[in-house]
C-alpha cells in the first residue's frame, strides 16, 4: 500500500514543457501577489458559481500567462485550500471573533487561502501573513485587512499537528476523521461502509494528496514507447498507461493531435476490461451509453478500429457529445442521445458500456470541491437513474453480450446496491468475475475486492475509486 502511494506521488506535474520532452525553461516571475490572486479568483468562482477548479485554472493560468514555478504555486494554492477547507475552516473558528460562516464569502475565501500557506506550505509564516493581509487589502479594504492580520497571526501560533489535537473531536471518532483529513462526516462514514474501519484514513489520506498525470497510449494511433520516449515513465497496471512526471501534458504533440490523452489508470482499465470480457457469438457492435466527455469512449474506439467492430458514443447533452467527437476517430458513431429512452431496437449491440452519473466521490483527488457541494439527498436522487440506464443498458445487449456497468464512486449504495436491486428483478443476467477479467489484462493488480464486483481504491492503488460491473445477458 505505501509503495503505491509512493509510486502515485513521484510522477506530479510541476512545471511547463515542449513538444518533445518534459522539462523547466527560465520564466519571467509573476509577482506574488498574482499568483495568489489567481487562487483567490479560482476560489471565489468555486463558491460562487459552482465552477469547476479543474476547468478554470488552467484557463485562468493561459489567460494571465502564467507558467512554471508560478503556476505550479497558484495550482498547489488553489487545491490546497480547496482540500483543507474543513480543517482550515475548524481552526478560523478558533482565532476569529466571529464564526466562519458569518465572515463575508471573499475575506472567508481570503482566510482559508492564508490558512494554508501557513499550515501546509513552505512559505514563511510572516511572508504568508503579509502577502495575504496585502491581498485583503486590494479586494477588501484597509479594515479587513486589520481584521484578517489579527486572525492569521493567531493561526501562525501553532503548527497544524497541534491545531489538530485542539480542533478535532476526542469522543467522535467519525468527526475526529472529519475535521483531521477535511472529509465531510456523512462521507467519511460512507467512505468507511465501503473500505472498511482498517484502511478509512489511508483513503481520506489519499484523498488529499495531489494525483499525477497519467496518459493515455490510444492503441493503433500511438503507443507507451512513444510516450516514454517524451519523458514519460512505464505505468503499473494499463497497457496503455504512462506516467507524466512533470509538465503540462497538453503541451506533448501526441496529446494535441489526439493520439494520446490524459486519463486515470483506473478509467482505462475498466474500459479495457469491457473490450476482453468474454462473449458468446458475434462481436460487431459496441456502445458507449453515456460516453461524455469521451476519455472510455476514446479507449473503446481505438480498441474497435484495431478489431472491426462499429463504437457508437452517446450523451444526452450536446456540448458533451461533441467532446466525443473530440476523443473518437472517424471510425465511430457519435449521438445525442437519453440513455433512458434508446434510439434502437433492443439487444441491438455485443457489448455495451455504461458509466453513470454518480456523486463522483472516487474522484476527490482531482475535483476537491467536489466533497463540499455533495450531500446524502445527491447520492439518493441519483439512485433512480442509475438504475434505469443500467436496465436500458442490459435491454441494448443481445443475449450472449456484457455490458460493463461503471461508476466513479465507491459509494455502496451507488455500486453494488444499483446492481443487485436492478438484477434482482431479472432472470436473463449473469454476474461474470469482473477482478478475474481485470487481473487477467494485469497480472500484478490487486486489493479488488473478492469479486464478482471490483473496486479501485486511491490508496492501494493510486487511481480513482471506478468500480466494475461485468454482466453478461442471457
Amino acid at each position: 500500500m505505501g509503495e503505491n502511494r509512493r509510486r502515485a506521488s513521484t510522477h506530479r506535474s510541476r512545471g511547463q514543457q515542449d513538444n518533445r520532452r518534459p522539462g523547466r525553461q527560465a520564466q519571467r516571475r509573476t509577482p506574488a501577489d498574482a499568483v495568489r490572486r489567481v487562487a483567490f479568483d479560482v476560489l471565489r468562482a468555486v463558491e460562487s458559481r459552482d465552477a469547476y477548479a479543474n476547468l478554470l485554472l488552467p484557463r485562468m493560468l493561459r489567460e494571465r500567462e502564467m507558467s512554471g514555478r508560478d503556476a505550479a504555486l497558484a495550482t498547489e494554492l488553489t487545491y490546497g485550500t480547496l482540500r483543507g477547507l474543513g480543517t482550515y475552516d475548524a481552526i478560523l473558528n478558533l482565532c476569529s471573533d466571529r464564526p466562519v460562516d458569518r465572515i463575508d464569502p471573499p475575506l472567508r475565501d481570503l482566510l482559508r487561502l492564508g490558512t494554508h500557506q501557513l499550515l501546509r506550505t513552505r512559505i514563511p509564516s510572516h511572508a504568508a501573513v503579509s502577502t495575504s493581509v496585502d491581498l485583503v487589502r486590494s479586494v477588501a479594504g484597509p479594515g479587513q485587512a486589520k481584521f484578517a492580520n489579527a486572525v492569521l497571526r493567531k493561526v501562525a501560533t501553532r503548527d497544524l499537528p497541534e491545531w489538530l489535537v485542539i480542533v478535532a473531536p476526542e469522543n467522535d471518532e467519525l468527526g475526529r476523521l472529519a475535521v483531521t483529513h477535511s472529509h465531510p462526516k456523512w462521507i467519511v462514514a460512507a467512505l468507511r461502509d465501503a473500505v472498511g474501519a482498517e484502511e478509512i484514513e489511508d483513503l481520506l489520506a489519499a484523498d488529499n494528496e495531489r494525483p499525477g498525470v497519467t496518459l493515455v497510449a490510444r492503441p493503433g494511433r500511438t503507443t507507451v514507447e512513444d510516450l516514454i520516449g517524451l519523458g514519460a515513465g512505464p505505468a503499473a497496471y494499463s497497457p496503455f498507461a504512462a506516467y507524466l512526471p512533470e509538465g503540462d501534458p497538453g503541451e506533448l504533440s501526441l496529446v494535441r493531435q489526439g493520439h494520446a490523452g490524459v486519463q486515470d489508470e483506473g478509467s482505462q482499465l475498466v474500459a479495457l476490461a469491457l473490450a476482453e470480457a468474454p462473449l458468446e457469438g458475434r462481436d460487431e457492435r459496441w456502445l458507449d451509453l453515456c460516453a461524455g466527455p469521451g476519455g472510455k469512449a476514446g479507449v473503446l474506439g481505438a480498441i474497435a478500429d484495431e478489431r472491426g467492430p462499429r463504437l457508437l458514443a452517446c450523451d444526452a447533452q450536446p456540448h458533451r457529445a461533441e467532446l466525443i467527437t473530440r476523443a473518437v476517430s472517424a471510425h465511430a458513431g457519435v449521438g445525442v442521445v437519453d440513455g433512458t429512452r434508446p434510439a434502437w431496437r433492443p439487444g441491438a449491440f455485443d457489448r455495451v458500456l455504461v458509466d453513470v452519473p454518480c456523486s463522483g466521490l472516487g474522484a476527490l483527488r482531482r475535483r476537491p470541491e467536489s466533497r463540499w457541494r455533495r450531500t446524502p439527498e445527491t447520492v439518493a436522487g441519483l439512485g433512480p437513474l442509475q438504475r434505469d440506464l443500467l436496465t436500458t443498458a442490459l435491454d441494448s445487449v443481445r443475449p450472449g453480450g456484457v455490458v460493463a456497468y461503471v461508476t466513479c464512486s465507491p459509494h455502496l449504495a451507488e455500486t453494488g446496491a444499483v446492481v443487485d436491486d436492478v438484477l434482482s428483478r431479472r432472470d436473463d443476467v449473469q454476474r461474470l468475475d469482473a477482478v478475474d477479467v481485470l487481473t487477467g489484462i494485469a497480472p500484478t493488480l490487486t486489493g479488488l475486492g473478492t469479486g464478482p464486483y471490483a473496486q479501485f481504491w486511491p490508496h492501494r492503488h493510486g487511481t480513482d475509486a471506478m468500480f466494475l460491473a461485468l454482466l453478461r445477458r442471457l
